[in-house]
């Protein structure tokens, strides 16, 4: 299991309970960028450690490359959140967007939700691959 599972699991909870408060009290059809400082701040309201846009280094083979990625929200330094405002679902690239985050990251849960109007699925879900499995391997 990865380290900050367990309570990376806890904010992720925490983090679409807060998001669901944002968009009662504001509503559709907003900016993302409403949403994100909005949600930011809810979440700083609840106690939590919240970057804002932080920036996301990618290292290869010992080559520091400069990269223009940002997540949205990185959240108690376990959950990558990635924001939407779009119409529909969230789509296949929106998820391997925030895979790619949470890889790069080491952060083993992610959240994208859309705040557009969309009345079926908010939120997705992603967890890092086997960040949630007991190893089998002994503890020394």
């Amino acid at each position: 299991m990865h380290k900050r599972y367990p309570q990376a699991n806890i904010t992720a909870k925490d983090v679409v309970d807060a998001s669901m408060t944002v968009l009662r009290a504001v509503g559709m059809g907003l900016l993302e960028s409403v949403y994100e400082r909005c949600l930011e701040h809810e979440l700083r309201l609840r106690g939590h450690q919240v970057e804002h846009e932080a920036r996301i280094a990618i290292m290869y083979k010992g080559l520091h490359v400069e990269a223009p990625y940002r997540a949205d929200l990185l959240v108690d330094g376990c959950v990558v959140v990635e924001l939407k405002s779009i119409e529909g679902a969230i789509r296949y690239e929106h998820k391997m967007q925030l895979l790619s985050y949470m890889k790069l990251l080491d952060y083993p849960i992610g959240l994208v939700i859309n705040f557009g109007p969309n009345e079926k699925r908010r939120t997705q879900r992603v967890i890092l691959k086997d960040a949630d499995k007991e190893t089998d391997a002994p503890p020394f």
